[in-house]
């Protein structure tokens, strides 16, 4: 690109820090096509890169929950009949302990795009951990389709009061009871946990503008949402200290021994 490499980094740092593309626009006057443009070449490589470092790891707490968003238009007002315009759900798994992203996986609420992203997260990890996830019923039947007995998996399923009409109804349901239901070998109920996946949806509507919620800041294109998950998920994973661990998760999974640089993390 012809952009400056101190410009692009810039953008990408806006971006990453929960801007949108029009406010990174005015911060640094790079027109919006050439931000979306590198949003798509930084996107391609982060997706590379998740793929090749993050792969037969061994862990031992996997979390795995789904974040909604959607595409031009929720599912319900749409009226183009596209899978690429609706509800998007993202998939994701974190190591507990070490808080690293496992495996994503960007698609519907469905069996067929459960069980891609559990086949992703078989080929990321290696040798026998335990499984939290949350009630969604296709998870049961993608777990033992793509790990068979070799894991211990439970679900966490949580029952939530009726919902609430006016401003109330943006707030989140309040939860009332909360059921754990062993699946698969024998997971220990004192590690059956879902909060730390949970948290990380938090960081990801706050560090991404197009996943805040109740704004006008949603994605335009399927393709540019992919591109902004896989670069908040590179950076998450390398660039980005936790404050908890106060290391990269990546350093704490003993993927990397210092916190990288953007410009390392695209090899510029």
């Amino acid at each position: 690109m012809r952009l400056s490499l101190d410009r692009a980094l810039l953008c990408l740092q806006l971006l990453l820090e929960g801007n949108s593309v029009r406010s990174t626009e005015r911060i640094t006057g790079v027109h919006r096509d050439t931000i979306l443009s590198l949003l798509e070449v930084v996107g391609l490589r982060a997706e590379k890169l998740l793929s090749e470092k993050i792969r037969g790891l061994r862990v031992r707490d996997v979390e795995c929950d789904e974040i909604w968003g959607y595409v031009a238009m929720k599912e319900r007002t749409k009226m183009i009949d596209s899978d690429l315009i609706g509800d998007a759900y993202c998939f994701i798994a974190i190591e507990r302990n070490t808080k690293l992203i496992l495996a994503w996986h960007l698609g519907r609420r469905s069996a067929h795009d459960t069980q891609l992203f559990t086949e992703k997260l078989r080929e990321s990890t290696t040798g026998r951990f335990q499984i939290t996830t949350d009630g969604f019923t296709p998870y049961h039947v993608a777990i033992e389709r793509s790990f068979g007995i070799d894991v211990d998996y439970a679900q966490m399923v949580k029952v939530y009061a009726a919902g609430r009409d006016g401003e109330q109804r943006y707030s989140p349901a309040e939860v009332v009871d909360v059921q754990v239901v062993p699946r698969i070998g024998m997971p220990q109920y004192e590690r059956i946990c879902t909060s730390h996946i949970e948290r990380q949806n938090l960081s990801i509507r706050m560090g991404m503008r197009r996943m805040t919620r109740l704004t006008n800041a949603f994605s335009k294109k399927w393709v540019n949402l992919k591109y902004a998950y896989a670069l908040w998920f590179a950076f998450y994973n390398f660039c980005r200290t936790h404050r908890t661990l106060r290391v990269t998760p990546a350093m704490q999974a003993g993927l990397a021994d210092h916190v990288w640089t953007l410009a390392e993390l695209f090899g510029v």
